[in-house]
């Protein structure tokens, strides 16, 4: 996250609070965490705090536009902080690692796809499944 957490908060009218700072710091410092692992580095950050405080965060922060939200199928939710650009993710069928990759495709045929239906595509999400490296050495491997 290139700008300051704090002063973005600001800038929608939102309090700035050190849960709200830690789990923005959190998610920006190890992408695509679930909401339980957000929990944990939260309370190792700053000590103390309720799972339905960080939940209430994570969920105020998606609707603020500052954290996304990816849910592979069969996978809990992950949050980033990557927002402000259209990128697609790898996740692994084994260990469930997700990881970012470039848009794929161009950008225009992405937002094309829905014109022809009529709608007004604003957010493509593309994942792609498959096995990551440590997963396909350790099958190798037996």
């Amino acid at each position: 996250m290139s700008v300051d957490p704090a002063e973005l908060l600001r800038q929608r009218g939102y309090k700035v609070t050190a849960q709200r700072l830690a789990v923005l710091r959190a998610a920006a410092e190890r992408p695509h965490l679930t909401a339980e692992d957000v929990v944990g580095a939260v309370r190792s950050d700053i000590g103390a705090i309720s799972r339905r405080a960080v939940y209430d965060a994570v969920s105020m922060l998606t609707d603020m536009g500052l954290l996304r939200r990816i849910q592979p199928a069969g996978s809990a939710a992950r949050y980033e902080t990557r927002v402000a650009d259209d990128h697609h993710h790898l996740a692994c069928r084994s260990c469930g690692d997700l990881v970012d990759v470039e848009c794929t495709i161009a950008d225009s045929m992405c937002t094309e796809a829905g014109r022809a239906a009529g709608y007004e595509v604003d957010e493509v999400e593309i994942i792609f499944w498959g096995r990551c490296p440590t997963c396909r050495q350790g099958a190798d491997d037996t």
